[in-house]
Formats: structure tokens, sequence, C-alpha cells
């Protein structure tokens, strides 16, 4: 799959609302890009963290399924995420790679960072591999 028939999957979806777009697709990796702005801010003015577990949870559900055969597809069964540091403006980075890759289950870790390339999140995500 390409970076531009990966982008498309997301039209008319919350993933294209928050302006998440997708950069690298690699043979262990996966990464997008998000804006922070006022689609992705809480009130306070600083990134939202349900908008990085967003991120997060877009990266390894579609690295996910990337790695699945015709007829299955993958859903994300739990989602942790800790906040290392605040952004408030810019755009943030997620790179996702694959913790574990079972025939039914997959582990994924998503790192967000900011423009300086500083940690802001740590994100893991378990999904079932269904099909």
């Amino acid at each position: 799959m390409t970076l531009e028939a990966l982008n498309a999957t997301s039209e008319g979806t919350m993933v294209a609302h928050l302006g998440i777009v997708y950069t690298r697709l690699g043979d262990d990796l996966l990464e997008a890009t998000m804006p922070v702005d006022a689609r992705t801010h809480q009130p306070f003015g600083l990134l939202h963290g349900g908008a990085s577990a967003a991120l997060a949870e877009t990266l390894g559900s579609m690295a996910g399924y990337l790695t699945t055969r015709d007829g299955q597809c993958v859903v994300g069964t739990e989602l942790n995420a800790t906040h290392h540091r605040a952004v408030s403006q810019g755009t943030v980075r997620g790179v996702c790679q694959p913790l574990h890759l079972g025939r039914q289950s997959q582990s994924w870790e998503i790192v967000i960072f900011d423009e300086q390339g500083r940690r802001c999140c740590t994100s893991r995500l378990s999904t079932a591999v269904l099909g």
C-alpha cells in the first residue's frame, strides 16, 4: 500500500477531521503527523490527551491492518497512554512499531514527539485480529 492510498482511507473520518496524515510507511514502522490546533486542543490551549490517544489508536490499528491477510481485520482492545510533556502549538509526530505480532493478537508501541523531537506521549495498543 502507498502513503497516498493509506491517506485516502481517512477521508470522511475522525482521522481526517483531526488532520492526521500518514507520512512514512516502512517494514516495521508507520508514522503520521497531527496538528496541534483548535481541533486538537483542550480548553487550556494544550494538546488534548484524547487527541494523542486518537493518533496512537489510528497508527496502531492501521499498522495492525497492514499486517493482516485478506478477509481479516484488526480492532483495538486496550489503549494506554502516558503523557510526558505538554504541547501547545505546531505538529506532533507519531511513530508506531510492533511489540508482538501474533495470529490472534498484536501489541504496538506508539511514541509521539513534538517538533523538537522530544517525547510527549508513550502509548501501547493491544489489538485483536479477526477473521
